[in-house]
């Protein structure tokens, strides 16, 4: 049942997604649970996007795009843009990625974070050398799932009020000070990289030959229950952390987050904790560079080839930017919490660009964007525009 969508959710369940949720459950309590299922859907409708224009072109996304806009003039800005945004972005990402598991490891052993972030960044090197990533690779999304599991019955544990969760999901707020945290919120689940990922995952799943209407039915399936899950786990991040900091006015930080667990486990929780959030910081490491370098050997017309040397020299190059700022980082929790941020701003961009690709009738035939594909698409671009330029206002004092 699962496959490539399940990839697609351990990737933005990493651990940004833990920081940052745990962060806004702190700091707003229940409030911010609208920016989470906005979140959610707006994946949902652009992976979906993604999934049929891997299956019906077999490219992925950064190919179609170049295939797109050859021969115009916003061609060579386009390909610039994608390079910029996912091949450098990803750079930024891959430190809040490196940071995470370094901040799992230092909790249980009192080493250094700046440490274990080079040995983080030296094993999720390994593990990408290697060739073999399908099987380390389930092995990093079961441990992730362990601690998955942990956050689901926390959340039993705790139980929220229905008419709180609700209120917090369905009517919109802003308190003060919380605008980035929501921009965080939206790029630590839509991220931007997740959509040439998909799309190229999904022709190693269902080969050609397949029938690609019965190949659309069920990779819908598993995109659509991943990526609801995903949901599901932040938002037991989410509530747990309102329930153990919010309500008791307690302060969130990284040694202090294991204890939204400790109801459930004791004394043990900040060892689960720590194992799990190494865990989904050492699959996001791998998953990071690897998405960067088919977004990026796409984009340029370069082999794609995950044995080749420019396929290779692009992964290593945002390895290896991530692993250096990651160690020389002294504030590894804001670091992690505007990256997620960074990633806010620029699903615009490529939300924008998808929907180009999948409007041509050229390329997909019948199984280019329809209406209402093309409606949700452009609310996702709009609502995160907005989220992104009221930040820029309150940047430059304009809005308060």
């Amino acid at each position: 049942m699962f496959g490539p969508g399940l990839l697609v959710a351990a990737a933005f369940i990493g651990p940004g997604t833990v920081t940052t949720a745990s962060i806004a459950g702190a700091s707003f309590g229940y409030a911010l649970l609208w920016a989470l299922l906005f979140s959610v859907l707006a994946t949902m409708v652009l992976q979906e996007m993604c999934v049929r224009l891997g299956l019906v072109t077999r490219k992925g996304l950064a190919e179609a795009m170049r295939e797109a806009f050859a021969g115009h003039w916003y061609g060579p800005a386009a390909a610039l843009l994608v390079v910029a945004a996912i091949g450098f972005g990803n750079a930024a990402y891959e430190a809040g990625n490196i940071t995470g598991a370094s901040i799992g490891l230092q909790a249980i052993t009192g080493i250094n974070a700046s440490i274990w972030s080079l040995f983080v960044g030296l094993v999720a090197a390994a593990l990408l050398a290697s060739g073999r990533y399908r099987v380390i690779e389930r092995a990093l999304v079961a441990m992730v799932l362990v601690m998955s599991a942990v956050f689901l019955f926390t959340f039993l544990m705790v139980r929220p009020s229905l008419d709180v969760l609700l209120s917090g999901l369905l009517r919109p707020t802003l308190p003060e000070g919380s605008l980035l945290t929501a921009i965080a919120l939206v790029g630590t689940t839509v991220v931007p990289y997740n959509l040439f990922l998909h799309a190229s995952a999904v022709r190693e799943k269902w080969p050609a030959g397949d029938q690609v209407e019965q190949s659309l039915r069920s990779a819908r399936l598993d995109s659509g229950l991943s990526i609801g899950l995903g949901g599901f786990i932040t938002l037991a991040i989410m509530s747990t952390s309102a329930a153990a900091f919010f309500a008791t006015g307690g302060e969130v930080s990284a040694a202090t987050i294991a204890q939204q667990l400790e109801p459930v486990l004791g004394p043990a929780a900040r060892y689960l904790f720590a194992l799990g959030l190494f865990a989904a910081g050492l699959s996001s490491a791998v998953a990071a560079p690897l998405a960067a370098a088919w977004a990026v050997c796409g984009t340029m017309g370069w082999e794609q080839d995950v044995s080749a040397r420019r396929f290779r020299l692009v992964w290593l190059l945002v390895l290896a930017a991530g692993t250096i700022v990651a160690v020389i980082g002294a504030r590894p929790l804001t670091a992690i919490l505007f990256a997620q941020a960074a990633n806010g701003f620029l699903l615009p961009i490529c939300a924008i660009f998808l929907l180009l690709v999948m409007n041509r009738s050229d390329r997909l035939g019948t199984f280019r964007n329809g209406l209402l594909s093309n409606v949700l698409g452009g609310a996702v671009v709009l609502v995160t525009l907005g989220l992104g330029g009221l930040k820029l206002l309150q940047v430059f004092g304009v809005a308060g």
